[in-house]
Parts: structure tokens; sequence; C-alpha cells
């Protein structure tokens, strides 16, 4: 049977962004059985966007910003829970599919070696449409890691961890593994549902020939001994939702002493970049304090940070602050 599919895109804001995005939605050459657009409490012209030239998109209008992780968990407690869509399809407002990227992406079904339902995510590789670096997932071997050279020229790539722009769910490991965290709020959600999905049993792949324009960030080229490098900077309440909910998740998937070392080396070279090439050092050296602090706790909802959303506790799924 012909599977049904749908695509939940995560909106903030996006009056500019999201024509481009829902124009390529709409021209894939497998179509979409639906289009639905969460809106994380917008306050420019999202919503006046959407009921003027996409009447057709199945809006969700959320009271307040949930962040990445309660937008995507909204998008798929309706797509996956209620309306029983065999794939949803996660995109941030700024991703932009190839014209045949949906067809691409279940193609890589037919690669999978063993039953492909023991495929959980099917993700596509994503470029930065301006300085090109790609983000194609990442291996954890007691530290994140690129996959050999070798292995990303395949077709189809078998990794640890994908970003959720971009990544194709099954339904199946949804009911399963439940909805991505909304206390975690930003930063990470991604990750850590993979590791989820992997611990009941399911695959994350990459496929080559699916791809996907997303601005991750906003890089910056930096030369450092001849060498150039990209460099994103983030605002501190950034820094404290990617430091805590990183070192929460190793904590919890893999709680050996080696692990627990990676993060802490990877938290260190963060900060020695920051005090190189940050613009608010040591406001973001404080705030990554407090998100290790945080995470090892197990201290989750959103906080009163300076500079952050500051959404109704009520709206946040019962979780605390």
């Amino acid at each position: 049977m012909r599977p049904s599919i749908a695509s939940v895109t995560l909106a903030y804001n996006s009056e500019l962004l999201l024509p481009k995005q829902l124009d390529a939605l709409l021209r894939q050459s497998k179509p979409l059985d639906e289009i639905i657009v969460v809106n994380n409490a917008s306050t420019d012209g999202t919503l006046d966007v959407l009921s003027a030239k996409y009447p057709q998109i199945t809006v969700l209008d959320l009271p307040v910003n949930t962040g990445a992780g309660g937008g995507f968990a909204a998008g798929l407690a309706y797509a996956a829970m209620e309306k029983k869509h065999d794939w949803v399809w996660l995109l941030d407002h700024d991703s932009v599919p190839s014209d045949d990227g949906l067809e691409a992406l279940l193609k890589g079904l037919e690669l999978i070696e063993g039953p492909f339902e023991a495929v959980g995510i099917l993700a596509p590789s994503p470029i930065h449409p301006e300085t090109r670096l790609s983000y194609p997932g990442l291996l954890w071997r007691r530290g994140w890691v690129h996959p050999p050279a070798e292995l990303l020229r395949q077709p189809l790539c078998i990794v640890d961890a994908v970003i959720s722009s971009g990544s194709l769910v099954r339904r199946e490991a949804v009911e399963k593994a439940g909805l991505p965290r909304a206390d975690f709020f930003i930063d990470f959600v991604d990750f850590e549902y993979c590791f989820r999905l992997q611990r009941l049993g399911y695959k994350i792949a990459v496929v080559r020939d699916s791809h996907l324009e997303h601005a991750i960030g906003d890089p910056r080229n930096i030369k450092i001994l001849g060498y150039s490098r990209a460099w994103g900077g983030h605002a501190p309440w950034r820094e404290y939702y990617i430091s805590r909910n990183e070192t929460l998740t190793i904590w919890n998937y893999h709680p050996d002493w080696r692990s627990k070392l990676a993060v802490f080396r990877r938290l260190l070279r963060r900060a020695v970049a920051i005090l190189a090439f940050g613009k608010h050092k040591g406001a973001c050296l404080r705030m990554m304090i407090l998100g290790f602090q945080d995470g090892r706790l197990g201290r989750l909802g959103i906080r009163s940070l300076e500079g952050a959303p500051q959404p109704s506790e009520s709206a946040l799924f019962g979780i605390h602050s």
C-alpha cells in the first residue's frame, strides 16, 4: 500500500522564510498527503502569510513558544498519533528541500540491509546554502565523530544521530518511543530522540542523494594558523541549553566515564573558542557552566535566562521550570 506522508514545519517569526519552503513542498515529485505548520507563537505576519497564500495547509497555532522540543512534539502528536500518517517529515522553517527530496529519501528504504521496518529515521544531506558546509550525521564513539569519507560516499550511511530538520520519521517508531522532549526546549532534542530510537532497535539512515538546504546558525569563516574554520556563535541562553541538554543526554544514555569525559572535553573546547571568537564571552561561559550543572542534576524545563523566550509553564506539557 502507498504510505501516507505528512510534513511538519516548525515556524517562529517566519513570514519571510516560509514561502520558499512551502512552495518547495508543494512541488515535491512525490506529493505529500498533508502539509502541517506548527506556529510557535510568532509575533510577525506568519499567520497572515499562511492564511492568504496557503489555505490548503494545516496550521497548528501554539499559544506560546515551546521551542523545538515542544513544537515538534505537538506536530508529531497530531501527524503521527492523531492522523496516523505512516511517515512524518520534520523541517525547520529555514530548510528548503530539493524537488525530489522526499522521493529520494524513500528510495533509501530499498538500500537497507534487513527489514526496512527497522529504520526509524531517514535523513537527507543538509547543506548550508552560503557556506556549503554539510551536516551528514554523526557517530558516537565515546565522543562525537564524523563518519569516514568512504562511508559518506555510499548511497546510504547508518549513523547514530542526525539533526531534526529533514528527518523523515516512521509513525511506528514515534508510537513506541514517544514524543520529542518538550522539557529540553531547544538544542539536542534531535540527538536525544535518535538515541531513544536506537535503544528500541531502530536505525538512523542518511540518504546521500536527498538534498536539503538548511541554514544552521550563522557561521563565519575564521583563520587559525593558516587553516580556515567555520565558527557559529550563540547567545548566552542558547549556550545554556546546549550544555545542559547534551550533558543530561550523555549521562543517561552513555554513563561510562570515557563518554562523560568526552562531553567535558567538548565543552572545554567550546569555552576556549568562545574566549577566542565569541561576542559575549563572560555571559556565555557562565551559562555553559550553569547548563552543565543543571544537566548533571537533571534540572529541565525552561529557565528564566536573559534574552530567552519565556513561555508560560502551563503550555509546556506539564514540565517544571
